[in-house]
């Protein structure tokens, strides 16, 4: 049976890298240092259509990969636009056309292009009616359900966000549809209403847009595979595949068998 570390950890524990306890700590038996899994840690905002093909990209490279039961993945926070309103003002086309030239016209054009490229991908987005918004509560949610629920309640609170914008176009700023969402996964309503009327996980939010910028992170997607490995933007499947298969065999090395000698064995000793 797989053990997981993440039930190892304290809330305060499970923020950042370098606090982070890894199975390698938690497995260490008469001095030999056994790692039992991987731990795939991806930097992206709710609002990102790069991170929603990202996120089908990983889980396509992870379908094919040998180990993939024994692999973690933890969301980390990265907003794109910090400043931006709760209150949505834009459409995603007048917002692209304001920010890169070219009017509501050019935007739609470029937003025709991502829900091209999401259809490639089996999605189908409503991208043309979402509106852009701050994303510092659902990030916030993120991490409660990291606290609460490890890995898998994150993952299937982070799907459903991102569910909630690009599908569904609607309002991930909103206090109700953030406590929609977070109940339908599975999250304590009295729990998330709690952190959304204050400012827990704040700081969490904040540290990790921090240690992306340290890794050298200039935009998201990026992940970061078991330490060892940058993955910047929405890479190919393959090429993640090729990513996850060199990180394991970095830390999983295969035992080398060199030319056999004599041996004794249950049957007895050649002489």
């Amino acid at each position: 049976m797989r053990k997981r570390c993440d039930g190892w950890l304290r809330p305060e524990q499970r923020v950042g890298l370098r606090s982070r306890i890894t199975c390698r700590d938690r497995n260490i038996r008469g001095g030999i240092d056994v790692l039992t899994g991987m731990r795939i840690e991806i930097w992206s905002d709710i609002v990102c259509p790069w991170c929603y093909i990202g996120k089908r990209r990983f889980e396509a490279a992870l379908a094919d990969f040998a180990h993939a039961e024994q692999v973690d993945v933890v969301w980390r926070s990265f907003q794109l636009d910090p400043a931006a309103e709760r209150e949505p003002t834009a459409t995603v086309a007048e917002h692209l056309g304001r920010k890169y030239g070219g009017g509501s016209e050019a935007g739609r054009r470029m937003v025709d292009r991502m829900e091209a490229v999401a259809a490639e991908e089996g999605m189908t987005w409503r991208h043309h009616e979402s509106r852009p918004v701050n994303t510092l509560d659902a990030h916030r949610l993120l991490h409660l359900a990291a606290a609460e629920g490890g890995p898998g309640l994150q993952g299937a609170l982070k799907e459903a966000l991102l569910a909630a914008y690009f599908i569904q176009a609607a309002n991930v700023a909103d206090h109700h549809v953030l406590r929609t969402t977070a109940a339908e996964v599975g999250l304590d309503e009295a729990r998330v209403v709690e952190v959304l009327a204050g400012t827990e996980f704040r700081d969490d939010v904040f540290h990790d847009q921090e240690q992306a910028y340290q890794y050298g992170a200039s935009g998201v997607p990026f992940a970061v595979v078991d330490g060892r490995y940058g993955v910047p933007g929405a890479q190919p499947a393959e090429t993640i595949s090729q990513v996850l298969v060199k990180a394991w065999a970095d830390t999983h090395p295969v035992l080398q068998m060199v030319e056999s000698g004599t041996e004794c064995g249950p049957g007895g000793c050649a002489v």
